[in-house]
C-alpha cells in the first residue's frame, strides 16, 4: 500500500455546506455581510411581487417601493427594530394624510386647497425631519404623494396604494429579522483586528526591526479607519447588548490612547536610535513586552471566540509595580520611549480589564442574545 492510500481522505466542503458555514457562523455572516443583506432584500422584493402584481393588486409596484424604504439600508440587528418602526410610522402616518386629501378633494372639489394643504403637510414634515427621528417626518411626506398624488388621485386608487403601502410593511418587517448582522459581532472582530495589528507593531517597535516609512502610514491608517467604524458601531452595540455606554466609550478611549502611543514610539526617538540603541531598549523591556504581546493578542482571540479566561492578567503584570523611575541602561533620548512604553502597558491592562467586565454583554453566542430574548 502506497503512502498516500493510507492518509486520512479529507471530505471538500460541498458548496451547501459553505453556504451553511456563511449563515450559521458570526464571523463568517460578518465577512459576507452586504452579500447576505442583498440576499435578504432580493428575496423580500420577490415576495413582494408575487403577493400583489402576482395575484393582480392594482398599483402593487408601491409594495415594492414600500420595502425598499424600509428595509433597503436597515443592516445591523441594532437598528432594525428602532429604524423599521420609525419607517413604518412614517408610512402609515403619510398613507392616513394622503386618503384624507383625496376625501376633502373629493368633499371641496378645489385642487388649489389641496395643494396648499399638502405643501402646508410637507413643511411641517420637513421641519420634523431635521433631527431626531427624522425618518418619520420624510417618509409622511413621501408617502402622502405615493397615495394622494397631487391631489388628482381617486380614492380607490389611494386604498390600493395604502394597502401595498402595508404589504410593503409587512413584508419588510417579516425580513427585517431574516439573518441581521449583529452590530456586535462587527464591533468585536474589528477591535480584534486593531488588538492584532497593535501586537505586530509593539513587537516590531521593540525588537527594533526596520519599519518602512510608506508601510507605517499604511499601517496606520489602516489601524485609525477601524477605530472610526468601532465609534460609528457604539450605538447600534449599545442597544444589542444593552450595555452601559459609558463602558463602550472608554474602552474606544482607551483603545484610542493604545494606538496613539503606538504611533508617537514608531515616528520619535526610538525609530532614529542606532542598532545598540534599539538593543539596549529591548533588553530593558525584557518580560514585559512579550506579556504586552501576550495581553493583546488573547483580548483579539477573546473577541473573536468569547471566553473570559482569555482576559485573564499574564503573572509579569500582576507581579509589576508602575514607577516613574528611569531606565538606568538606556541613552537619554530612549527614557521618553520607555517612559511611553510603560503607561502604554497600563492602558493594555486596562483595556483587558474592561473587556473582561462586559464580557458577559457582548459575548452574546456564550450568555444568549438579549435582543432575542426580550423581543
Amino acid at each position: 500500500m502506497s503512502s498516500t492510500d493510507s492518509d486520512p481522505v479529507v471530505p471538500r466542503r460541498t458548496a451547501i455546506g459553505r453556504a451553511i458555514r456563511v449563515i450559521t457562523s458570526p464571523y463568517y455572516r460578518y465577512r459576507h455581510a452586504k452579500l447576505l443583506h442583498s440576499v435578504r432584500v432580493g428575496l423580500a422584493m420577490i415576495v413582494s411581487i408575487l403577493a400583489t402584481t402576482g395575484i393582480h393588486i392594482p398599483h402593487g409596484i408601491w409594495s415594492s417601493v414600500t420595502l425598499l424604504v424600509v428595509i433597503g439600508g436597515l443592516q445591523h440587528h441594532g437598528n432594525i427594530r428602532k429604524k423599521a418602526a420609525e419607517r413604518a410610522a412614517g408610512t402609515l402616518l403619510g398613507a392616513t394624510i394622503g386618503l384624507a386629501l383625496i376625501l376633502q378633494q373629493n368633499l371641496f372639489g378645489s385642487l388649489w386647497l389641496t395643494y396648499v394643504l399638502m405643501s402646508v403637510v410637507a413643511g411641517i414634515c420637513a421641519w420634523y425631519a431635521i433631527g431626531k427621528g427624522g425618518y418619520i417626518g420624510l417618509l409622511t411626506a413621501i408617502t402622502m404623494c405615493i397615495v394622494a398624488g397631487h391631489g388628482d388621485n381617486l380614492i380607490d386608487t389611494g386604498l390600493w396604494r395604502t394597502l401595498n403601502v402595508l404589504i410593503g410593511i409587512v413584508i419588510a418587517l417579516a425580513f427585517s429579522f431574516a439573518l441581521p448582522l449583529h452590530a456586535t459581532y462587527s464591533w468585536r472582530y474589528l477591535l480584534a483586528d486593531n488588538l492584532r495589528g497593535c501586537a505586530r507593531i509593539y513587537m516590531r517597535l521593540v525588537d527594533g526591526a526596520p519599519f518602512d516609512a510608506d508601510q507605517q502610514i499604511k499601517t496606520f491608517l489602516e489601524l485609525n479607519a477601524r477605530l472610526v467604524q468601532l465609534r460609528a458601531l457604539m450605538p447600534s452595540v449599545a442597544k444589542e447588548i444593552e450595555a452601559p455606554p459609558g463602558k463602550l466609550e472608554e474602552i474606544q478611549r482607551v483603545h484610542r490612547s493604545v494606538l496613539s502611543a503606538l504611533e508617537i514610539m514608531a515616528t520619535g526617538a526610538l525609530a532614529q536610535a542606532d542598532a545598540a540603541g534599539r538593543a539596549a531598549f529591548a533588553r530593558q523591556c525584557g518580560a514585559e513586552s512579550r506579556a504586552v504581546r501576550a495581553m493583546l493578542l488573547a483580548m483579539a482571540r477573546g473577541l473573536r471566540f468569547g471566553g473570559a479566561a482569555r482576559f485573564l492578567a499574564p503573572k509579569v503584570v500582576l507581579a509589576r509595580v508602575p514607577s516613574r523611575a528611569l531606565a538606568p541602561h538606556l541613552a537619554p533620548e530612549l527614557q521618553g520611549p520607555y517612559w511611553l512604553g510603560e503607561r502604554m502597558i497600563e492602558q493594555v491592562d486596562h483595556l483587558r480589564a474592561l473587556l473582561l467586565e462586559t464580557e458577559p454583554n457582548w459575548n452574546i453566542e456564550r450568555h444568549g442574545d438579549p435582543v432575542s430574548a426580550a423581543a
